[in-house]
């Protein structure tokens, strides 16, 4: 004989655990959406129609960029940068270990996109071979983001050097590929005068760092940065300019390198 109440219990159990799954997958759904949306971290893939500046190949080195004429500038074309092969993975990639920089001699031997950009999102991988490497991702030739071995201070490792702390904590280490994902606004004018600072929000090794940095002032002297001349790095103009990465005798290698135009209204990095 049928038990009528141990049928309804049953079902009333059933129906209890369908809705706590469906409220699961709703709960977990946008997270995984907005999360995916990101695409931060190590092979991070670009979107659609990026811009690939650098493949692993010879041909997108020659073709994207070109030695920064600077202050400093110590070098000849074309670009003596090596392809080298990965030391950690399949493929190959690019060494900023350029002669001309030997020796430390920092503003010598960079190298920037032919393109300018002025908003802009990017992803850059970078791994240093020996210890105290040094080397930078200069957003708009103006604003580094510093890659240096060893420094924890707020020109160390991951920061807007001379304004952000760096964010040590999320480097994976000397012979380890590590990985910067940047949203970047660039400062805006109006009559020629300077009503909004630059803005970076940054991930580094898919963790974020930190976000909506203001930035006030190209620093490190002329050799570092299109504006660095300019009334001591506070002259920043109003004008587009190209990625560029640093040269300093140093043996760091990078691969996938995309960058995505942007047009961002609100002074708002954060993603």
């Amino acid at each position: 004989m049928i038990n009528n109440r141990s049928m309804t219990a049953n079902k009333n159990e059933r129906g209890i655990m369908k809705n706590l799954w469906i409220a699961l997958v709703l709960l977990t759904f946008p997270v995984m959406s907005i999360y995916s949306q990101k695409n931060v971290g190590l092979g991070a893939q670009p979107p659609a129609c990026p811009e690939i500046l650098f493949d692993g190949s010879r041909a997108s080195l020659d073709e994207n960029w070109i030695y920064w004429e600077g202050p400093g500038f110590a070098a000849e074309m074309p670009i003596k940068w090596e392809i080298v092969a990965d030391p950690v993975d399949e493929g190959t990639v690019l060494s900023s270990d350029d002669p001309a920089a030997v020796g430390g001699k920092y503003g010598a031997a960079d190298i920037v996109t032919k393109k300018q950009y002025r908003d802009f999102r990017l992803h850059v991988e970078f791994l240093i071979e020996k210890e105290g490497g040094n080397s930078g991702v200069y957003l708009q030739n103006r604003y580094e983001i510093q890659v240096l071995d060893g420094d924890r201070s707020m020109h160390g490792m991951g920061a807007v050097i001379n304004e952000v702390e760096s964010p040590y904590y999320a480097y994976n280490g000397v012979g380890k590929w590590n990985s910067y994902d940047i949203l970047f606004r660039a400062a805006r004018f109006e009559n020629g005068r300077r009503v909004t600072k630059a803005l970076v929000t940054l991930y580094f090794n898919g963790r974020k760092a930190y976000s909506n940095i203001a930035i006030n002032q190209v620093w490190g002297g002329a050799r570092s940065g299109i504006d660095g001349g300019n009334d001591g790095g506070k002259g920043i103009t109003d004008s587009p300019q190209g990625l560029k990465l640093q040269a300093e005798g140093h043996a760091v290698l990078y691969r996938n390198i995309w960058i995505q135009e942007m047009d961002l209204q609100k002074p708002d990095t954060d993603f």
